[in-house]
């Protein structure tokens, strides 16, 4: 299983090269995979404290500041946790080699970068600013910071300024990938919170919105917030999360913001209002809370986004191999061509297999990990609870109860439990036919000689995957049928050996007494596990052979066999069809290459973490 931090980075690293490559959603002419990232948004008005509480969790001081909307495009900030003793430092995404270890500078950066694309109206702009921040004092987490929301346009502002940016702050949490960290003023009335109200508008059934309470140190002497933080008013999904940033004071002695957790978190301990809650309080527990948060939803989605990611890259390259351009040479040509490229291709993906290219020891990891963590997952203790021994010996028995042992009972027992490891040998056979099919998809990117002819690699990988597919079913009839004679004939010698095991230690086996007492049934449940075990021990030898016979064995020797055929059958003008490159169409293949090698990088992302796991 992938750890948090691998999630999260993995999601980090598609988020920036959604940027690199141009996917800030909106836009409707591509598919984006912008806008199916989970992430967090920050949301409050503007003066809510939202960019102390963004402080407050990297610790340190990097937003710009000022009165009316400062931030006037998306920043999202990806936080990474470095070991102690290493120098803190921040990366913008458009200055990927420029560490910065003066945060000031930070500051001065995002103003630049902001102005670039702004210029120095106070327009705000949809690019996103990526930024990534080093620090031992930080928990692996992604941010994203969005304008203010505002009521009234402030001067150099159009009138349409109120409504441009609820949209765009509207635009990314009515997504359902969205958590939103809703800020709001503990000083100010929580119903008429800008935050609040466009949350229950979005998220009506709160399931998504993390409540930030700041200014709690602000509040009018006698009065506090404990209904809210201990959830009786303005409840949510999640626990209400009390913040105290630092005052004005604070900011003009230039007290740092290790300092400023160390006196929140005292603030919240030595409290009379908030002492019993102070656990769960302040910037540090939220930022743990998000991140465990921000981890489990990731998690719950990578199924929908892996998905999304097959499809689109299937629609993609279904376009793309619609390309081409006319190659000037003869039929024979041709032909020699396409099978000098076939040939090319089926030298990198042997290379892959046989270890000259990474990929192919993943196949070894497959028997060597996940087949014996899936047979040792297998729920035998449940299948084997006393309860159940009891109900199938039972049933088994009938009206007429055995005599000496139950051997119906134990046949029935037998058979339920080796039915359980059909599903890791099909799991098997998926796992390696899954990595055989990326192996293609490697190979034939790494062709350069088929980069070309995008026809030609469709053509090749519709005609490498079909053969893996037959691969696959064989494989999948094979093992089935291992699992299937164990069950058919069972080993009559273990259990011819266990009475007399039993009586050379002194103790019976059973006896009409206790036939159906406890004891009775326990020692079924220990033979019949024991059994199981050995079947297992050899179904774990005898399942990666047949995999390796029936898949890998093949795809060495027969991948494109079929393909050979029917590219001999074809005549010139179809096999002019498979070296062709359209000109007219250069501009929208060139869009989509370019979405194309996002989602690729994004598949590559998710695979290594997989794998990794």
């Amino acid at each position: 299983m992938a750890t948090m931090e691998s999630l999260i980075v993995t999601v980090n690293r598609i988020q920036r090269a959604c940027t690199v490559l141009g996917d800030h959603g909106g836009d409707t002419t591509l598919p984006t995979l912008w806008e199916a990232l989970p992430s967090v948004v920050v949301v409050g008005g503007q003066s809510s404290g939202k960019s102390s509480v963004l402080e407050s969790i990297v610790g340190r001081d990097f937003l710009p500041r000022g009165s009316g909307i400062v931030t006037r495009r998306p920043l999202v900030l990806q936080l990474h946790k470095t070991e102690q003793g290493v120098q803190e430092y921040g990366e913008f995404l458009h200055l990927p080699k420029k560490k910065f270890t003066d945060f000031s500078m930070v500051r001065k950066e995002i103003q630049d970068e902001t102005d670039r694309i702004t210029g120095k109206s106070k327009q705000i702009s949809l690019v996103p600013i990526h930024l990534s921040i080093y620090s031992p004092n930080v928990v692996n987490l992604t941010l994203i910071d969005l304008p203010g929301l505002t009521k009234v346009a402030v001067e150099g502002q159009p009138e349409s300024i109120v409504q441009d940016i609820e949209s765009m702050v509207r635009s990314y949490v009515e997504k359902p990938n969205c958590i939103i960290l809703a800020i709001t003023p503990a000083n100010q009335d929580i119903a008429t919170s800008d935050a609040m109200k466009l949350s229950r508008e979005v998220d009506p059934t709160c399931e998504r919105t993390f409540g930030v309470l700041t200014k709690l140190d602000l509040m009018d002497k006698g009065t506090n917030a404990v209904d809210v933080l201990d959830g009786r008013a303005y409840p949510l999904r999640h626990p209400w999360v009390g913040i105290v940033n630092r005052s004005q004071a604070d900011i003009n002695k230039n007290i740092d913001m290790i300092a400023a957790r160390r006196k929140e978190r005292e603030f919240f301990a030595t409290s009379p209002d908030y002492g019993h809650l102070s656990s769960k309080m302040g910037s540090e527990y939220l930022a743990k809370l998000l991140s465990k948060h921000l981890e489990s939803v990731i998690r719950a989605r990578l199924p929908g986004i892996t998905s999304l990611i097959n499809k689109t890259i299937e629609e993609l390259e279904a376009e793309l191999s619609h390309l081409g351009r006319t190659v000037a040479v003869d039929a024979g040509a041709q032909l020699y061509t396409i099978l000098e490229l076939c040939r090319a291709f089926d030298r990198i993906f042997k290379e892959h297999l046989e270890g000259g290219r990474p990929g192919g020891d993943h196949i070894y990891g497959v028997f060597d990990h996940q087949l014996p963590a899936a047979l040792r997952k297998l729920p035998f203790d449940r299948h084997l609870s006393l309860q159940n021994i009891r109900k199938v010996v039972s049933e088994a028995d009938g009206y007429q109860p055995h005599l000496i042992a139950p051997e119906q009972g134990y046949r029935r027992l037998i058979d339920g439990a080796l039915n359980y490891f059909r599903g890791p040998a099909e799991a098997s056979v998926d796992a390696v036919h899954f990595l055989l099919k990326e192996l293609v998809r490697r190979s034939i990117a790494e062709t350069q000689e088929l980069k070309r002819f995008p026809t030609l690699q469709a053509e090749i990988a519709a005609a490498a995957n079909e053969a893996l597919e037959r691969f696959r079913e064989e494989s999948k009839k094979t093992t089935l049928r291992l699992v299937d004679m164990e069950s058919s004939y069972l080993t009559v010698d273990f259990f011819r050996k266990l009475p007399q095991e039993m009586e050379k230690g002194g103790k019976p086996t059973s006896s009409s007494a206790d036939r159906y007492a406890e004891g009775h049934f326990r020692r079924i449940g220990s033979n019949v596990y024991s059994y199981v075990g050995m079947v297992s021990d050899t179904l774990r030898n005898t399942i990666p052979k047949a995999v390796v016979y029936c898949q890998v064995r093949e795809a060495k020797q027969s991948l494109l066999d079929h393909f050979y055929i029917q590219v001999g059958k074809k005549e010139g003008k179809q096999l002019a069809q498979l070296l062709d490159e359209d000109p007219a169409l250069m501009e929208r293949r060139q869009q989509c290459v370019k979405r194309l090698e996002l989602y690729k990088s994004a598949r590559d992302e998710i695979d290594s973490v997989s794998w990794a796991g």
